[in-house]
């Protein structure tokens, strides 16, 4: 494999390199008001009422605009701040992570890492082993039952 190769391709074998502006606009083109805002103009949706934040089945969060997959169900958890929280992403290739200081505050914004799109933040103060809280919005992500079903953009 070339070195352009092991770029493009994560570790769990997904096509990571960054999306043309044509086909992230076409992608855009797709989305709600809702998820557009949160999506591209880093807004936030509002706590506890996200579609994803009760979802209890099996499966995999992938991004909503590009579907690559971002976190596992199993390492979901409730942080009881209103947004879905996660330990672990599936793929540590699959996040980008960016300081934050916006709101007179410093956390770290995450973002897809094929796309570029916001997706939430990590936080320091998530349960064992990782210690990590990856807080997302439920607009950033689709919900996929089975690994199989996500679509290799």
């Amino acid at each position: 494999m070339s070195d352009t190769q092991a770029r493009e391709t994560s570790a769990s074998g997904y096509d990571i390199a960054p999306l043309a502006p044509e086909e992230r606009d076409r992608l855009a083109g797709q989305l709600s008001a809702e998820e557009r805002d949160v999506l591209l103009n880093h807004g936030t949706e509002r706590p506890f009422c996200g579609t994803l934040l009760n979802n209890k089945q099996s499966g995999v969060y992938a991004c909503r605009l590009c579907g690559l997959p971002l976190f596992r169900s199993e390492e979901k958890f409730e942080s009881g701040t209103g947004w879905p929280s996660f330990t672990r992403g599936y793929d540590p290739e699959h996040i980008r992570e960016i300081s934050d200081r916006k709101y007179g505050m410093v956390r770290t914004e995450i973002r897809c890492a094929r796309c570029d799109s916001h997706l939430g933040h990590v936080f320091p103060d998530g349960p064992a082993p990782t210690f990590q809280r990856y807080c997302l919005n439920s607009v950033a992500m689709e919900f996929f039952a089975s690994e199989a079903d996500i679509p290799r953009h």
